[in-house]
């Protein structure tokens, strides 16, 4: 695996490590109306993005890389920051996660077209199904924010 895809995967399992613990603040601490609602939404995402976390670190450990495993070093590299402990709203809250899936899904692209032009066709794979979910999940978030 060449060095720019390596530092293009651990980049995103930053942002996805930052993401994972700025999600369970959101759950923790939305207000609002649709409260439940979207607790548990965030709570459904934070679930899926650990996943995502493991796979992608065990594709760099498959190829002999070393991923990035601790917050000291997501913090480092990672371009979605972290929130302040306090209430969010249900509307403020869908917008920070729709804005950070956004990000998301535009760096699983770049990893998807670079692995794919490295015939990385394991991380292709991934980045393809990781996609998937962010599109099916940006769809989510706008409509609830109509």
């Amino acid at each position: 695996m060449k060095k720019e895809l390596v530092n293009l995967s651990n980049n995103y399992i930053a942002n996805i490590g930052v993401s994972y613990i700025k999600l369970h603040n959101l759950h923790w601490n939305v207000v609002g109306h649709q409260f439940k609602a979207v607790h548990e939404y965030l709570e459904s995402l934070y679930d899926a993005l650990a996943d995502v976390l493991d796979e992608v670190a065990e594709i760099l450990k498959m190829d002999g890389e070393m991923p990035l495993g601790s917050l000291k070093k997501y913090l480092e590299v990672a371009s979605i920051e972290e929130l302040e402990d306090k209430d969010y709203s249900v509307q403020e809250s869908l917008e920070i996660v729709l804005k950070d899936l956004e990000q998301l899904k535009a760096q699983a692209e770049a990893i998807r077209k670079l692995a794919d032009e490295e015939d990385h066709y394991g991380l292709v794979a991934s980045m393809e199904d990781q996609l998937g979910n962010y599109r099916k999940n940006i769809w989510f978030i706008k409509a609830m924010l109509k």
